[in-house]
């Protein structure tokens, strides 16, 4: 136990009560409390979640619009490169 938690159990829970403390109060400072930053990363992973299944429905367009610019140039390449 003591390997894993790099001290003895007592010790580490003391360490970690200071540290804790310590954090919270500069956290405290700036204004931000457990409800703001809870309530800030559920918000953080709902955007990911919709948007990025938005950005999944929009693949086709992606693929269109590249297309458009993608295909000539392609096509003028080969042209140019048969003619040698």
């Amino acid at each position: 136990m003591n390997r894993f938690l790099g001290d003895t159990p007592g010790r580490t829970l003391v360490k970690l009560i200071v540290v804790c403390l310590l954090v919270g109060f500069v956290l405290a400072f700036f204004g931000y409390t457990p409800d703001n930053i809870i309530g800030s990363l559920r918000y953080h992973f709902y955007d990911l979640w919709y948007n990025g299944f938005a950005a999944l429905g929009k693949v086709g367009n992606y693929l269109l619009l590249g297309a458009i610019v993608v295909i000539p140039l392609f096509i003028i390449i080969r042209l140019m490169s048969f003619r040698r």
